[in-house]
């Protein structure tokens, strides 16, 4: 059994009402926007995804129709406005409908203060602002003709609390924030929800393997102990996107074993 199999067959479909509904997923094919779209193909769900990498998506496209999901691989870079005109055009010539977005692809850049260029800062905003700004500007047009649909940023703990170094990443992510909460707001009278979920330490493919001293380390200065995994950020999405999240509008919800609570390490209590 594959790994995708696997994730598919641990969650369990818990949202009726999202079956057969088209999700549109950006950055889905590794790590946290993977672990989405298994999330959502588990519900049911339609779902178009999208990244830079086309084998990444068309691999895991595969997959998922292996396992019953009608998904629907778009490849695209998030930061050129074309590109993403080009994934909802084919997502409304495929489905006829955008129900969910989920504004999960960025960039990660995070250097120290005097090593941040203009070019990489403006680059970093491209992806982490400017396109899920223009991505959901085109779904929301496409949801308001309906009169319902659900937007969900993928932001992070860096958008309340600071990496160190945390530029410019961390300022695109308090940019992606006060985003939601606009949006929220404003598109809630078209029947439109947008809210953001902001992932903490999550394991994905580039990390460390779990076994290294360093990230031994690491994981005791969370208070839950461990990493988060791409799938429960899928399960929350899937949530928000219910109907049992009606009333969450322009939230940024924090999914991080504690970290955004937690003042101190326990161990560097004084």
């Amino acid at each position: 059994m594959s790994d995708t199999q696997e994730l598919f067959q641990s969650a369990k479909a818990r949202y009726p009402e999202l079956a057969g509904q088209v999700a549109v997923v950006t950055g889905a094919g590794k790590g946290i926007g993977r672990g989405i779209a298994i999330r959502l193909g588990r519900e049911g769900m339609k779902v178009v995804l999208t990244a830079r990498t086309a084998a990444d998506i068309e691999g895991l496209g595969a997959e998922l129709k292996d396992l019953g999901v009608d998904a629907l691989a778009v490849p695209g870079d998030i930061s050129k406005p074309e590109d993403i005109r080009r994934l909802m055009d084919e997502t409304l010539r495929a489905y006829g409908q955008v129900d969910l977005l989920v504004n999960n692809a960025a960039n990660l850049h995070r250097v120290p203060f005097f090593k941040v260029t203009a070019e990489m800062f403006v680059d970093e905003m491209a992806s982490n602002v400017t396109g899920p700004f223009i991505a959901s500007y085109l779904a929301a047009e496409a949801m308001r003709d309906r009169g319902r649909g659900c937007i969900v940023h993928i932001s992070s703990v860096g958008g309340l609390r600071a990496h160190h170094p945390g530029l410019p990443y961390d300022a695109t992510k308090g940019a992606l924030d006060a985003m939601t909460r606009v949006m929220g707001i404003e598109l809630i009278q078209y029947g439109i929800r947008v809210n953001a979920i902001a992932p903490g330490a999550i394991y994905t493919e580039r990390r460390r393997p779990l076994d290294d001293p360093r990230m031994q380390a690491y994981l005791k200065l969370i208070p839950s102990n461990r990493m988060g995994t791409p799938l429960e950020i899928g399960a929350a999405v899937a949530f928000l996107a219910s109907e049992d999240a009606d009333y969450i509008i322009g939230q940024t919800i924090y999914i991080d074993g504690g970290i955004t609570a937690q003042l101190s390490p326990a161990q560097y209590q004084i």
